[in-house]
């Protein structure tokens, strides 16, 4: 199976998953890169996985449905354009012969859902649109810092070396951010210097894992010493890990 990231707009990435003969791409938010890798390839479009709403992730699904064989599924909470088959956490799909477990993640938006794949022959999968990016999370549109702080401690529990396909490259400004939270972090050191030397030769730093998550993305190390008391200098009410995250996210807002 092969795991290809499609750039879209200024940062997206639409993430294509294909075995030679069909395919299946997630948060389609522009049609031309699916279309253009599905020529190139020679591929059969046979499903479309949505996370949630936002344009940026549905803007290309009806151009698309001209080349699909199959179903789209999204959240059954969310506006997808229709016709699609709708999903809540606990849900089951097999795409392209692999099984994908349903997660609710509320948050960035409120009927938000990731996919997870767990019993792949290589690492396992993640799609978690704008939850969980490599050392940050999404902003918090429509959802509560609890919200987010119960979708992302869902994700971590998935195994280390999980591949986290999120869609957007905001790695570096995710890391410097980081640095800032956690200034000493020795594995955030060497892995924002490991993705600068990726860009620099206009390579994506996804997909992360993650094991490398929790060890460098402060909104999954909430109940880290450093972490809490980095929060508490920015406001946090207490070291309770809803009111460090609340206090992080805040930060994020307006960090520059």
């Amino acid at each position: 199976m092969n795991l290809i990231a499609l750039p879209a707009f200024t940062d997206n990435y639409i993430w294509m998953l294909h075995d030679g003969a069909h395919a299946a791409v997630v948060d389609p938010g522009d049609a031309a890169p699916v279309e253009a890798a599905l020529d190139r390839l020679q591929l059969q479009l046979t499903a479309i996985l949505v996370t949630h709403h936002h344009h940026d992730h549905v803007g290309g699904v009806d151009a698309l449905r001209e080349r699909l064989t199959g179903p789209v599924y999204g959240p059954a909470r969310e506006p997808v354009p229709p016709p699609f088959e709708p999903l809540h956490g606990g849900d089951c799909i097999e795409v392209l012969g692999l099984r994908f477990d349903v997660i609710d993640v509320p948050g960035h938006t409120a009927g938000h859902i990731a996919y997870a794949q767990r019993d792949a022959p290589s690492a396992p999968l993640l799609f978690c649109g704008d939850t969980l990016f490599s050392a940050g999370c999404g902003r918090l549109f429509e959802g509560t810092p609890a919200q987010m702080l119960a979708s992302l401690s869902r994700l971590a529990a998935l195994p280390g070396d999980t591949r986290v396909c999120c869609t957007h490259e905001y790695t570096l400004s995710n890391l410097r951010f980081a640095a800032a939270v956690e200034p000493d972090n020795a594995v955030l050191s060497a892995h924002t210097r490991h993705c600068q030397a990726l860009r620099a030769i206009a390579q994506p730093t996804l997909p992360s894992s993650m094991a490398l998550e929790l060890q460098i993305n402060p909104f999954l190390r909430s109940r880290e010493p450093a972490v809490v008391a980095a929060a508490r200098a920015q406001g946090a009410a207490s070291a309770d890990p809803v009111a460090v995250l609340a206090a992080l996210r805040e930060w994020k807002n307006r960090f520059r």
